[in-house]
């Protein structure tokens, strides 16, 4: 079928709410509505109610995007706004409704909509996957994975530990694509420049952790190396950007960084890093480290090569698959002294080239155009 003909329905975060999913999704609906298909957004009324939310505000007060057509119409806890919109998809008849799914908390909700549509015998629910087992665990993850993985046609994963998982629940058909680079967060800026906007000591060398800040991501191995070459002598000159808004409890470490004495020598910038000043994050530092303890992929490692920032991070779930070690970066196992040496190994002379020089061939499999073609070639292969 010719794309012209296609009529998709993204169905999943966007304007006005935040963050790297709200990214994804509409960044998929402009590269299908640019290769001439028919492609809407539909997103939430509300997406989590205020006291399930760890973070200060869900949304962002920028325009809507010019480009796209986005219909906030899903109410992820109201059953009876699920069972309209699913009627609604059933009358309308889209060739495919994509969903992006990373939380189990959206299942009741997305599987209800999912079985609705599909009932017309016409429209293909096609999932474009995250996660299947979420990092922090709860009792109704399984019922709630099954119920929902099992009402869609077929599935687009963007790391190998996914598709393990994914098979513990559903043989729907899965294909493999990359997570690609995220282009809305503009061009590099002369180092001078990003560290006088971010109020940072261009004299000083940085090293840079990224996102929202919960417990799975190893914050806490990443100051227990950092207080490792603080003993060691090896952090004169060079400083620790810690930036990002906590979605766990601040204070433990807050902690840490105060028994080992590191006041000065950690910038944080606890706070939501709206998407036009991520650039000068990414400008001002050496290199970004993800010192995570559990992973399928991640959008910082996209981050990073978009800016062709070189990357330490852990050898877990898909990152090793993103991240060749020794080629744009290092990889280490989890925990304080490997991720320390990891941090010597990147501030070696002369290595940061390299691995940026590296990086500008790497990114090249990371396009939209290519994540885009599989959903289409995946909707080819369903709707056969």
């Amino acid at each position: 079928m010719n794309d012209k003909k296609r009529e998709i329905v993204v169905l999943g975060p966007a304007h006005p709410f935040r963050g790297g999913l709200a990214s994804i999704m509409e960044m998929l609906a402009r590269t299908f509505a640019k290769r001439g298909c028919d492609a809407r957004i539909m997103t939430f009324t509300v997406q989590y109610p205020s006291l399930l939310f760890p973070g200060r505000s869900q949304r962002v007060a920028t325009p809507p995007p010019s480009d796209l057509r986005i219909e906030r119409c899903v109410n992820t806890v109201n059953p009876f706004n699920w069972w309209r919109v699913g009627r609604r998809l059933r009358r309308e008849r889209p060739d495919f409704v994509l969903l992006k799914y990373w939380t189990p908390f959206m299942a009741p909700c997305f599987g209800t909509i999912a079985r609705l549509a599909r009932r017309n015998g016409h429209t293909r629910v096609l999932c474009q996957i995250d996660n299947v087992e979420p990092h922090e665990h709860h009792f109704v993850d399984r019922p709630f994975n099954r119920y929902f993985l099992r009402s869609v046609d077929g599935f687009v994963y963007m790391s190998e530990q996914v598709h393990g998982e994914l098979r513990a629940y559903t043989d729907a058909p899965a294909l493999f694509s990359p997570h690609p680079l995220f282009e809305n967060f503009g061009d590099p800026v002369p180092r001078d420049a990003a560290c006088a906007h971010l109020d940072l000591d261009p004299a000083m060398r940085y090293a840079l952790f990224f996102g929202l800040i919960r417990d799975y991501k190893g914050l806490d191995i990443l100051l227990d190396a950092w207080a490792q070459l603080r003993r060691a002598g090896r952090t004169g000159g060079r400083r620790l950007i810690v930036a990002g808004e906590f979605y766990t409890s601040a204070q433990p470490y807050l902690d840490r960084i105060a028994r080992a004495g590191m006041e000065h020598e950690v910038v944080l910038h606890d706070r939501f890093v709206p998407d036009d000043e991520v650039k000068y994050y990414f400008s001002a530092a050496d290199f970004v480290v993800q010192p995570y303890r559990t992973a399928t992929q991640s959008g910082v490692t996209q981050i990073a090569y978009q800016f062709c920032v070189p990357m330490l991070v852990t050898d877990v779930g898909g990152l090793p698959e993103i991240v060749p070690d020794g080629r744009v970066g290092c990889v280490v196992k989890p925990d304080a002294a490997a991720v320390a040496a990891g941090i010597e190994r990147m501030w070696v002379p002369g290595a940061g080239a390299g691995f940026r020089e590296n990086m500008v061939v790497e990114r090249r499999r990371f396009s939209w155009e290519e994540m885009c073609s599989r959903i289409l070639e995946l909707y080819d292969r369903v709707k056969a």
